[in-house]
C-alpha cells in the first residue's frame, strides 16, 4: 500500500499498487487475480479494434484496420484470416440470432454477415445522405441495432478512404425487422464507444471529439426506454489518461474500458475503481471465454488477454 496525493492535491487516499493493476477502491482487488496476469496472445498488426468472441465457434474475432482485415485468434491455433479485404472494418458486434454484424469505414456502412456468409448492408445512409464513418456497434435484446458514427474513418486515408462528411456525427437506432433508422442522440462531437447496462435502462456513449481542438472528451450515459427513446446525457466518467474509446460491462454493471494507460474499470455511480496497465495504447475491450470471465483487449499492435474474477453479459 502507498500514500498519494490526488490531482487537485486537496486530500491523500491509501491505494494498492501491483505489477501490472492498481486499485483505488479495496473491491478491485477481487476482480483481478494476482495469479492470472495479463498475457499477449497476438502482435505484428498495425491497429487492432472491434473484438468480439464466438463462444460457438471458441474464438475472437478482431479488425486489423489499417490493412482492411479481419482476423481471427483460436487458442492453441496460429492467428489466421477471417475476412480480407473487410472494407476496413472497425467495430463488431453479434446480434440476437448470433451473427457478426460490423461498422465499415470503407462502405461507411453497417453491415451483418449471414449464416451462409452472404453480407447484409443495415444502414449507409440517413435521409439521403451517406453515413460518415460508423464506429462501434450494440445489439439491444429486441433486436435492434445501436452504432455510433463520427467522421475518424474518413478524414485521412489510413483507415479507410479519405472524403467529405455529409452528416453531422450522430447515434442511430437501426431496426431491421422494419428497415428504419433513427438519429437518437445529436449532440456529440465524435461519439466512439457504446454499451448498455446490463438491463439495458442505460446506454453509455464516448464523446472522443473532433481530434482537434480543445473539445471535452468523457463517457456520457443516457436513460433508455422501451420504446427506445434516450433522454438525459450527463457525464458519467471522464477517463484519464487519455480517453475512453470502447468499453463494455460486467454482470454487476461495472464498465471495463481502454484508456491511455490500460483498461480502467468504472463502477456504476461512475467512480474509478481500478486499472489494468497495458504497454500500449487500449482501443478496445470485449468479454470472452468459456464463461466470459477472460477480458479481452485491442491494443495499438496487438491484443491482449486477462483472466478476471468478474463476468461479462451473457449476450450472444
Amino acid at each position: 500500500m502507498g500514500t498519494v496525493v490526488t490531482s487537485r492535491g486537496a486530500f491523500r487516499e491509501e491505494r494498492e499498487i501491483m505489477s501490472f493493476f492498481e486499485a483505488f477502491d479495496p473491491i478491485f482487488r477481487t476482480y483481478v487475480l494476482g495469479n492470472a496476469p495479463l498475457k499477449q496472445i497476438a502482435t505484428r498488426f498495425d491497429w487492432t479494434e472491434g473484438p468480439v468472441w464466438f463462444g460457438d465457434a471458441g474464438c475472437l474475432l478482431f479488425s486489423d484496420i489499417p490493412n482492411n482485415r479481419i482476423m481471427r485468434w483460436t487458442p492453441g491455433a496460429d492467428v489466421s484470416v477471417y475476412r480480407e479485404p473487410s472494407n476496413y472494418a472497425n467495430g463488431h458486434t453479434r446480434d440476437r440470432e448470433g451473427r457478426l454484424v460490423s461498422c465499415e469505414h470503407g462502405g461507411r456502412r453497417v453491415t451483418r454477415t449471414e449464416h451462409d456468409g452472404s453480407i447484409t448492408v443495415v444502414a449507409e445512409s440517413y435521409r439521403g445522405k451517406r453515413l460518415n464513418s460508423p464506429n462501434d456497434v450494440v445489439v439491444k435484446s429486441d433486436g435492434t441495432i445501436w452504432f455510433t458514427d463520427p467522421h475518424y474513418g474518413i478524414r485521412t486515408n489510413y483507415e479507410g478512404f479519405k472524403s467529405d462528411q455529409e452528416l453531422p456525427c450522430n447515434v442511430y437506432r437501426a431496426d431491421p425487422a422494419t428497415g428504419s433508422l433513427d438519429s437518437v442522440i445529436t449532440d456529440c462531437n465524435g461519439p466512439n464507444g457504446l454499451a448498455f447496462s446490463p438491463d439495458e435502462r442505460r446506454l453509455y456513449v464516448a464523446d472522443t471529439g473532433r481530434m482537434f481542438g480543445d473539445d471535452p472528451t468523457h463517457i456520457r450515459v443516457f436513460d433508455v426506454k422501451g420504446n427506445g427513446e434516450v433522454s438525459g446525457g450527463d457525464v458519467f466518467h471522464a477517463v484519464y489518461p487519455g480517453a475512453a474509446d470502447g468499453f463494455r460491462p460486467d454482470r454487476d454493471g461495472n464498465l471495463w474500458t481502454s484508456a491511455a494507460d490500460g483498461v480502467h474499470c468504472i463502477g456504476p455511480d461512475g467512480d474509478l475503481l481500478g486499472k489494468i496497465f497495458v504497454p500500449e495504447l487500449v482501443s478496445n475491450v470485449c468479454f470472452g471465454g468459456r464463461a466470459k470471465h477472460r477480458l479481452f483487449i485491442t491494443a495499438s499492435t496487438s491484443v491482449y488477454c486477462i483472466a478476471l474474477n468478474r463476468e461479462g453479459v451473457q449476450r450472444p
